[in-house]
């Protein structure tokens, strides 16, 4: 089976990014395109992100999950600690994240180290969640096989008549991690395929800027 995508091209011209312009610290940098992709309601889910770690097999995995913080200190995004992304975070733990926002034709790479974050961090973050969020958090042993969705949908009935009466704890086995970034590159479309591509790299506790080719 062959399917030829050589005529799918596309031409981008809807900003620039230089050095003269990027703010000095990158989470800065970032949270000004955050908010411009935000505001410009352009993509349905602004904090969709692709978090690739080195799974136990050897073999790099990358799947979407949402962030749920940033600040200072980095990233944060939460989930089942004993799923297959928490395994291959416990062997190796740097990861990386990556934004693409193709209504404005921006894209952004995080290279990190994975960290949890407190116990109070995360019965925050978890207390904050919607119910049905909650019981899903405490049925799904994430990334085990099941044999069919029934189990599921029979046990989440269980539990929403044991909670109806009862507060809902946060399981031991989930919680959140903190992505401390050592390099994140922006990319911006450009015509002719000669994107703009800055890159901060952290050395010495400071960020040193530079232009890649693209």
């Amino acid at each position: 089976m062959r399917d030829n995508l050589h005529d799918y091209r596309k031409n981008y011209n809807k900003g620039e990014l230089t050095k003269s312009t990027v703010d000095s610290n990158p989470l800065q940098q970032f949270r000004k395109w955050f908010h411009e992709v935000k505001d410009s309601e352009s993509v349905d889910e602004v904090n969709a992100m692709t978090l690739t770690t080195i799974g136990i097999d050897g073999f790099p995995k990358g799947r979407v999950v949402l962030l749920k913080k940033y600040d200072e200190y980095g990233f944060y995004f939460y989930t089942n600690y004993l799923s297959e992304k928490g395994k291959s975070i416990a062997q190796n733990n740097k990861v990386s994240l990556s934004f693409f926002w193709p209504g404005m034709e921006r894209q952004i790479i995080i290279k990190g180290t994975a960290t949890k974050t407190t116990e109070q961090d995360s019965i925050n973050y978890f207390n904050s969640r919607p119910l049905g969020s909650k019981l899903g958090a405490i049925i799904s042993s994430q990334s085990e096989v099941i044999s069919n969705r029934e189990v599921l949908e029979i046990e989440l009935e269980q539990l929403e008549k044991k909670h109806e009466q009862q507060e809902v704890l946060k399981p031991a086995y989930w919680g959140g991690y903190l992505v401390s970034p050592t390099a994140i590159e922006f990319w911006q479309g450009r015509p002719n395929r000669l994107h703009d591509r800055i890159r901060y790299t952290l050395e010495d506790y400071d960020w040193k800027i530079e232009r890649l080719s693209p």
